[in-house]
């Protein structure tokens, strides 16, 4: 269909923005910086955050990745790593209207897990409302940042919507090493850096469900996740 061509100069520009977005000294998030110079940061390119033309190809790529990292993880190579799929369409959209639709992209994928029987990772919950939840796709534990150029976060926009999944036990490894702490406290220096005060939605994993930092938009404790699933069924 002639609406979906895509220009590649213009993925290759995408993705290079992306890149440099991560790269530049004001962007807070060091662990995204960490997998960018480790080459480690991939990207790929998909069509509209408000559609589910791409979700076949973002779920087929998350089991990619957790096989690698499991299988890195045996061979003592797991990397700090960060997953961005990055949507080519640019509509303009409140922060309610880009949540909506990232969550509709993770029911999908959820789903989409659930039919081929995968594992859920039992390091974390599936119930959204339980402090230890996290999203699992293959067996791997995630979560994921939002970022779209509406965002009222600095640290939140780019030029197009984007989703980068990030591995739950790339954490607990940081944590193990004694890491963790130093690069949180890097993080939320450089947040408040760039955004004038700390995001008041950023939460340890185990303090409150980490659902609500998804899309960047502060909420009120009176929030609740869309999300359903079998695996968060199974668990009730």
């Amino acid at each position: 269909m002639a609406f979906l061509k895509h220009d590649a100069e213009d993925d290759v520009r995408l993705a290079d923005a992306f890149r440099d977005h991560v790269k530049d000294r004001a962007f807070p998030c060091v662990g995204a910086k960490s997998a960018l110079a480790s080459g480690s940061l991939d990207i790929k390119l998909c069509h509209d955050i408000t559609s589910a033309w791409d979700d076949l190809v973002i779920h087929r790529e998350l089991l990619d990745w957790s096989q690698r990292y499991q299988a890195d993880l045996e061979s003592g190579n797991a990397a700090f790593r960060s997953l961005a799929i990055v949507f080519r369409q640019s509509r303009s959209m409140s922060e309610q209207v880009f949540e909506r639709h990232m969550w509709e992209r993770i029911q999908s994928l959820s789903d989409k897990d659930d039919w081929l029987q995968q594992p859920y990772d039992p390091s974390v919950s599936a119930d959204t409302d339980d402090p230890h939840f996290g999203l699992s796709f293959g067996g791997q534990a995630y979560f994921v940042v939002g970022m779209h150029p509406g965002a009222s976060r600095p640290a939140r926009r780019f030029e197009r919507p984007a989703m980068v999944f990030n591995l739950h036990d790339q954490f607990v490894q940081l944590r193990e090493s004694q890491r963790y702490d130093r690069m949180r406290e890097a993080i939320l220096e450089r947040d408040k850096a760039l955004a004038g005060d700390i995001n008041p939605m950023l939460k340890q994993h185990g303090e409150a469900s980490e659902a609500a930092q998804y899309s960047g938009r502060q909420v009120g404790d009176d929030w609740q996740c869309p999300l359903r699933s079998r695996a968060r069924d199974n668990e009730q």
